[in-house]
């Protein structure tokens, strides 16, 4: 490995999010600002939102039908 080419590694870097949770990474910065972490993320919190798959198949081809002229 070539010395003095890798950048600096922080431990203990500080990562602040704009929800307001600060904790500590390993990071090659020594501070950080993230816009979602995990208490604040949908999926972490349980506010996900699953979209609806059920039907899509039938959709589809209600609408393919109603487009295609019948012979």
């Amino acid at each position: 490995m070539k010395k003095d080419i890798h950048p600096a590694y922080y431990p203990k870097a500080k990562v602040k999010c704009v929800c307001g949770n600060d904790f500590t990474v390993g990071s090659t910065k020594e501070h950080l600002q993230v816009e979602m972490c995990f208490s604040c993320h949908p999926f972490y919190t349980g506010r996900d939102k699953v979209a609806e798959n059920v039907g899509q198949v039938q959709k589809f081809r209600k609408r393919l039908a109603a487009k295609t002229p019948k012979k």
